[in-house]
């Protein structure tokens, strides 16, 4: 079975050394190193990357790559077996080849644990984050261009937990047909929105779009989906995020 995960990185990282896996320099065009084929070969959107982050490497592999299965993960998070402590830790149990094996040998997409958000549902813990238009406005553009998948979106928004993060892993026919839904809406919603003057994060406004739309899809074909643990690589600061939820919804 030929598997390609692709990892996603924008600068020199640790990356699992595993045949599954393929690090991709995103953003190559404005931001290349050495180390990692990029996303800026054949046909790619590789000058896109400050408005859709690792977006860049999912296009690139639509486009590019000829799998099985084909999947993304960040540089800084992986599909694990489970959580642990220190770093090291952590790296023992990211996913493998042979891991990979016995999971797709029973489904055809993977995608994380859902993030619960308790006190918000999507919709509005995004416009506590992020600018209300844009994802009003991708409201309208589904409406207008798959009106059958208003249903789906409209429970995606209700709902108070998401599969985040624009990880997943798919049978490429299932891939191939979630990239040409989800690029052409994040396509059309960029005619549609200015984005002049948002600042670096805000800017990066088709990357958090895109990360709600993926359960939109879903939904919309009742598909069989594993979730699968994710882990952040890194040491992270809890106490800091939670007051940061919290400032946006309260302030």
């Amino acid at each position: 079975m030929d598997i390609r995960i692709l990892v996603a990185l924008h600068k020199p990282y640790w990356v699992e050394d595993d045949k599954a896996y393929l690090p991709i320099n995103v953003g190559k065009k404005g931001n290349p190193y050495m180390g990692f084929i990029g996303d800026d070969t054949g046909d790619n959107i590789s000058e896109k990357n400050p408005n859709y982050c690792e977006l860049t490497a999912l296009y690139w592999a639509w486009k590019n790559v000829k799998a099985d299965y084909i999947g993304l993960v960040h540089y800084r998070r992986y599909f694990t077996n489970k959580d642990s402590g220190s770093e090291d830790e952590k790296k023992r149990y990211v996913l493998k080849y042979e891991d990979w094996l016995k999971i797709l040998d029973k489904y055809d997409i993977i995608v994380p644990k859902r993030r619960k958000y308790y006190i918000e549902t999507n919709y509005s813990h995004y416009i506590h984050a992020h600018n209300k238009n844009d994802l009003d406005m991708t409201r309208i553009i589904i409406e207008e261009l798959y009106p059958e998948y208003m249903k789906s979106f409209e429970k995606v928004m209700n709902c108070t937990s998401a599969h985040m993060f624009n990880m997943f892993v798919m049978k490429k026919d299932k891939f191939d047909l979630y990239c040409k839904w989800l690029f052409s809406i994040l396509f059309e919603l960029e005619k549609r929105i200015d984005i002049s003057k948002y600042d670096k994060t805000e800017a990066r406004v088709f990357g958090y779009i895109s990360e709600l739309l993926l359960d939109v899809w879903l939904y919309k074909w009742n598909f069989l989906y594993k979730e699968v643990n994710v882990t952040f690589m890194e040491k992270q600061h809890w106490l800091k995020k939670g007051f940061c939820f919290l400032k946006r919804k309260f302030l």
